[in-house]
Order: structure tokens, then C-alpha cells, then sequence
């Protein structure tokens, strides 16, 4: 099965979150379209349905990213270019940061994760999960990517205020968006799996 994502990260994380599920990545030189939907579940779709276009076989595409209750959601869907095409995940962590200061409220955010699925038939679904939690002034910790640095996860309880980039690769798996809405692939794999 086909990844459609550039970013190594992700690959390497959805290897470890689909255990059993052969992830390549796409073919070298394959240009992702632009991601002009209005959601995650649209992006997600569109890449998939562009990697599908090219190799023609099953294919699963992520889109994700985070949103400040206080911004109205914002990042969002742009979260991977916050900070302008080509700026790195510290750039893109420093507006935010900034901004959720200059907002003056609360610190509540979530991270979202849209998992798009086009089988090897050609039908398509499309697995959704968030992660709700808050923002530290300043980021922590040298694991994960991304916003993960500064974002403390609920799930872990309220005496814990490891952020996503302090936690193990296992302790992150088991409540982050991505893990979640991968779960919800992996389930709904499991059967044709079980057919074979």
C-alpha cells in the first residue's frame, strides 16, 4: 500500500501505527497537487486520489494539523504552512505560539487527523480522529514533529504535563489523533486481512 506523504516523519510514524500493513512511499519525483480543500478529510482525499491516479494500487494519505480554540481553529488545515510555504516546523511553532499569546485567552487546542483510504477497488473512506489539549508558552522535548513540542495532551491526565514531544513513541501512539484515526484504518483492514 501506497503512503502519498513526503514527509518522512509521517511515514516512519504510520509504519509503526500499521503494523502488518506494507507502507512504501510514493514513486520518486511525484509532485503532490495543491491542498485546496476546505477540511482535512478533502486534502486527505485529494492526495490519495493523485497517488491512487499514479501507481494505480491501494493508497492511504494523511492530512493533519492542530487548532487553537482561541484562533477559531486556526491553524488548521494550514498547519503545515503557518508560518508561509517552505517554513520549517520551529517557524510554524513560533506564530502559533505568538498568536495564542497575543489572543490572551485560553491555551485549549486539538490535533486532527484525516485518514483517506482508496482500496485496491477503488472505493474510498475516510478515518477521522482529534486530540484534545493545550499549549505551553514554549516548547519541550526532542521526540515527535511538528506542533508536538509545545502541545500537552489530556489523555495522559492533569498531573501530566509532558508534552507530545516528551512522551515515548508508544505512550504518543496510543492517544494521538494520528494513532487513533490509524486504528480505525487497521479495523477496518483487519477483515480483508483475515480473508487472505
Amino acid at each position: 500500500m501506497i503512503l502519498a506523504t513526503g514527509n518522512r516523519h509521517k511515514l516512519a510514524e504510520m509504519r509503526e501505527l500499521l503494523p502488518g500493513v506494507e507502507l512504501e512511499s510514493l514513486p520518486a519525483g511525484f509532485e503532490m497537487p495543491p491542498e485546496d480543500g476546505d477540511s482535512f478529510e478533502a486534502n486527505a482525499l485529494i492526495k490519495a486520489r493523485a497517488a491512487r491516479a499514479v501507481t494505480g494500487g491501494a493508497v492511504v494519505a494523511d492530512d493533519s494539523g492542530i487548532e487553537a480554540e482561541d484562533l477559531g481553529g486556526a491553524p488548521g488545515i494550514y498547519s503545515a504552512r503557518y508560518a508561509g510555504e517552505g517554513a520549517d516546523d520551529q517557524t510554524n511553532l513560533d506564530k502559533l505560539l505568538r498568536e495564542v499569546d497575543a489572543a490572551g485567552g485560553g491555551r485549549r487546542a486539538a490535533y486532527v487527523c484525516a485518514l483517506a483510504l482508496i482500496e485496491a477497488d477503488g472505493s474510498e473512506h475516510v478515518f477521522e480522529a482529534r486530540c484534545g489539549g493545550h499549549l505551553l508558552a514554549a516548547g519541550r522535548g526532542s521526540g515527535g514533529f511538528g506542533y508536538d513540542p509545545a502541545f500537552v495532551p489530556d489523555e495522559t491526565g492533569p498531573e501530566d504535563e509532558r508534552t507530545m514531544a516528551e512522551l515515548s513513541a508508544a505512550e504518543k501512539h496510543a492517544i494521538s489523533h494520528r494513532g487513533k484515526a490509524a486504528r480505525l484504518l487497521a479495523a477496518h483492514l483487519a477483515p480483508a486481512a483475515g480473508a487472505s
